[in-house]
């Protein structure tokens, strides 16, 4: 474990590099908001672009793959949603503390430490839980929270939905860069040098802002975090691991990534997600905090068990 650790210091140390900028003021809340968004439309998503064009679907997609993650999530994600109600939570909180149980960091840390680590081989698997979270997750937590507030669900809400995950530059270039594969073109010359450079910036970049936007988090009711974290940081990956290894019988390298994704922390888009629907900011916001924290250990020693496994 130790070898894993030292292999995942520095990238927690970039982002213990972005906390302390923030926590000092050296680094504003604007300046974090900007580089965040450089990050997400347009480092991010050109390494993603990238990923994707040198790929083809049929080489991404694998259903027993998804069955698993799926599974194993629901089920985490029902405990959590029924931990919630027994606590005579509204529907509302209980399924943003489910949500956030599920949804990992895969997108700013996910996708460039773990290519990194475990090599390039690991993408492919890799935008599949991403894209798997942001299309499945994301939605179910807008209509439980849309339902729950009107008492229905209206066309308008299927339309605005659909608008969101448009929107959104990641998803945008994960499905430019299967069409562009598809097409039968090629990413090299001066294309493959501007999607190398600008990709290469996403890494340092998107552990800098994890950092940075974590300085500005107080925390608020830390046990209900703590459990949260919990679920993210154990239960999900226990669960991720028994679907994919022993009940759908996925192939061992991608389980492995899968379970790797799957021990990631809180994903940001969570809180993005409670703040604008007003459903227990704070909460989450916390749990991302711990889970954040906790997690240059946990990460570590869940790639190292897989490793074995």
């Amino acid at each position: 474990m130790l070898a894993i650790f030292l292999k995942t210091l520095p990238f927690f140390a970039v982002i213990g590099l972005g906390y302390m900028a923030g926590r000092t003021r050296f680094f504003s809340a604007e300046a974090t908001a900007y580089l965040t968004k450089f990050v997400f439309y347009f480092a991010l998503s050109a390494m993603l672009f990238g990923f994707a064009a040198r790929l083809s679907l049929a080489e991404i997609f694998d259903a027993r793959f998804v069955a698993a993650y799926l599974a194993a999530s629901f089920l985490i994600y029902g405990l959590v949603l029924a931990v919630g109600r027994a606590r005579r939570l509204p529907w509302t909180e209980a399924a943003m503390e489910a949500h956030a149980g599920v949804s990992g960091n895969t997108g700013f840390l996910g996708v460039p430490m773990l290519v990194k680590l475990i090599g390039p081989a690991a993408a492919a698997p890799v935008m599949m839980v991403l894209t798997v979270d942001m299309v499945v997750f994301s939605s179910l937590i807008t209509l439980i929270v849309t339902g729950a507030r009107e008492g229905r669900l209206g066309l308008g809400t299927f339309r605005a939905l659909a608008r969101g995950l448009l929107a959104n530059p990641m998803i945008v270039s994960i499905i430019l860069g299967f069409v562009w594969s598809g097409l039968g073109w090629k990413v090299e010359g001066p294309l493959d040098e501007f999607l190398t450079l600008l990709g290469a910036a996403a890494t340092p970049c998107a552990l800098f802002a994890i950092g940075a936007s974590l300085a500005g988090r107080r925390a608020d009711r830390p046990q209900v975090a703590g459990w949260i974290a919990f679920v993210k940081l154990v239960l999900h990956p226990a669960a991720v691991a028994v679907a994919a290894l022993m009940l759908f019988a996925v192939d061992p390298f991608a389980a492995g990534v899968m379970i790797a994704a799957a021990s990631l922390p809180v994903a940001g888009n969570a809180f993005i997600l409670a703040q604008h629907y007003g459903v227990a900011p704070q909460r989450v916001s916390t749990a991302i905090l711990i889970s954040t924290a906790v997690s240059v250990l946990s990460v570590s020693a869940v790639i190292a068990l897989v490793e074995r496994l």
